[in-house]
């Protein structure tokens, strides 16, 4: 289903850095109204400065995306700021990097409860709102690493793995209801995520030349949107990846097992 972003209402997850950021911006820029949610207040606030100055309808709320409570206080709110909603932006994430007999239970735990069940959650507690929308679309932010998985992220690409399942299943039952899934999954991205990383267990490999913006990704992301495509991966090495692991995928196990 096509769409237009003016006028639609929003909430975006995640949005004080990076690619929920940048899409909070684009979509300000594009007449969305938009409520934001993130765990930094004053990113958040300067955030809010940033599209009132282009003229967008926004407010945020503060909490931790795996936090009930804080899913009753989004959905109030987007009942009462933005009257209900159009487009729900599940970006909120975490990653952790090391090999797998190393990590802690915890961290696995931790990793699921903010990359799968949150974002199931929030899906499940929205979409009364998103059926009576106008144009309805649930974007999921994933991974690559959600299409193939390599070492020393085994707990991150399980979470993305997940993700993606929900995703094709949920587009599938929703279809009759007119309310577009779509699933975009970055590749490497130049953006503050590794901060978010919450257990690094040897070193992380680096990003490398062909890392892709959160400006590009949000750009592709919102792009989706705007057509109803089901599914994007916003890069040509990420694309390149996941061909070769659906075409030959004994040789794009060797590869990652070789060079990661």
């Amino acid at each position: 289903m096509r769409r237009q972003l003016d006028g639609l209402r929003m909430l975006v997850t995640g949005a004080s850095s990076g690619i929920g950021r940048a899409m909070a911006i684009l979509a300000a820029e594009q007449g969305a109204k938009l409520l934001l949610t993130a765990r930094r207040e004053d990113r958040l606030e300067e955030l809010l400065e940033v599209v009132h100055a282009k003229g967008c309808d926004a407010t945020y709320v503060v909490g931790d995306i795996t936090d009930p409570a804080l899913h009753q206080r989004l959905f109030e709110r987007v009942q009462h700021d933005l009257k209900g909603l159009d487009v729900l932006v599940n970006n909120a994430g975490i990653g952790a990097h090391g090999n797998f007999d190393e990590a802690s239970p915890e961290r696995l735990r931790q990793l699921m409860e903010v990359n799968f069940f949150a974002p199931v959650e929030l899906t499940r507690k929205f979409l009364p709102l998103l059926e009576q929308g106008r144009t309805p679309a649930i974007c999921n932010i994933s991974s690559i690493l959600g299409h193939r998985a390599v070492p020393g992220k085994s707990e991150y690409c399980a979470s993305k793995f997940a993700l993606h399942g929900f995703s094709d299943a949920l587009r599938a039952e929703l279809a009759t209801k007119g309310i577009d899934v779509i699933l975009v999954s970055p590749s490497t991205t130049s953006s503050e995520f590794g901060a978010a990383v919450i257990e690094q267990r040897g070193k992380p490999p680096a990003k490398g030349k062909f890392a892709r913006t959160p400006h590009d990704v949000a750009k592709a992301a919102l792009k989706a949107i705007k057509s109803g495509r089901h599914e994007i991966i916003p890069s040509k090495s990420g694309y390149l990846m996941v061909w070769i692991d659906r075409m030959c995928p004994s040789f794009a196990d060797w590869m990652v097992a070789k060079f990661g």
